[in-house]
């Protein structure tokens, strides 16, 4: 004899319980409402895979993606797992994202397979702050595999992207990432001394879950890890916002 069909709502229930959905997530929060505002968790879950691409595949947008996993990995706490596949991590550089190369481990992988096997042994460690690496190449069921273990042990998982020899954007391949950031260098603000101001940066959320694509100018990572809007910005006038458009013909 069946038993009671069940409600919508017990329904509803048993597929949370299953995919995780409705339940609270650890998060790690940029520290700028401009940002975290437009975040559906409101930060970055800190158990989810978490892709971050350059625009160009120029040095200065390759430094500023890689900079901003770095100020990412610095707000955790915990040794931070990073897998390279060649030896050309600057740890100064890194320091001054507040990435402190003392909490670094580093491993070298031979190829693709080996950085992402790495980094889902890392996630399943449940000890790391963070892992980060950066992967050519990788398939939908590669990802899922990082999202899965990344939930496992509560564990964020940077993966960084380059864009290909014949100009596609990784950000645009199929993933299961939670979150995918398409970060560019942008111009310094001019300062009243001589040289050069606070970097700054393009970041673009092209997609999220639970969330739409946004795009902020924001100043680059300070030495806890932190990024700031720009001082014109913070201080620009109410009515300056408020200014009517000129429409588009």
């Amino acid at each position: 004899m069946s038993g009671p069909v069940p409600t919508l709502a017990a329904l509803r229930e048993s597929l949370q319980a299953i995919t995780g959905e409705g339940r609270d997530r650890p998060v790690l929060p940029f520290g700028v409402a401009a940002l975290d505002d437009r975040l559906g968790d409101h930060g970055l879950r800190r158990d989810a895979l978490h892709e971050v691409s350059s625009r160009g595949a120029g040095w200065g947008d390759d430094a500023a993606a890689l900079l901003f996993a770095a100020g990412i990995a610095a707000r955790t706490t915990g040794q931070v797992l990073w897998v390279v596949r060649s030896r050309d991590l600057f740890a100064p550089g890194l320091y001054q994202a507040g990435l402190d190369p003392a909490r670094v481990v580093y491993a070298e992988a031979r190829d693709d397979a080996e950085l992402l096997a790495l980094l889902e042994e890392g996630l399943r460690h449940r000890a790391l702050g963070a892992v980060v690496g950066e992967a050519k190449r990788v398939q939908m069921a590669q990802a899922r595999r990082l999202q899965l273990a990344a939930e496992v042990g509560a564990t964020p998982a940077l993966l960084l992207r380059r864009p290909t020899r014949d100009g596609s954007d990784p950000a645009t391949a199929p993933s299961s990432a939670v979150t995918r950031w398409r970060i560019a260098h942008a111009p310094s603000p001019p300062v009243p001394w001589g040289g050069l101001g606070r970097a700054c940066w393009q970041v673009a959320c092209v997609r999220q879950r639970g969330g739409d694509p946004f795009e902020l100018l924001l100043e680059g990572c300070d030495e806890t890890g932190r990024l700031a809007l720009p001082a014109q910005l913070v201080d620009r006038p109410v009515a300056a916002d408020r200014a009517p458009r000129r429409a588009l013909g």
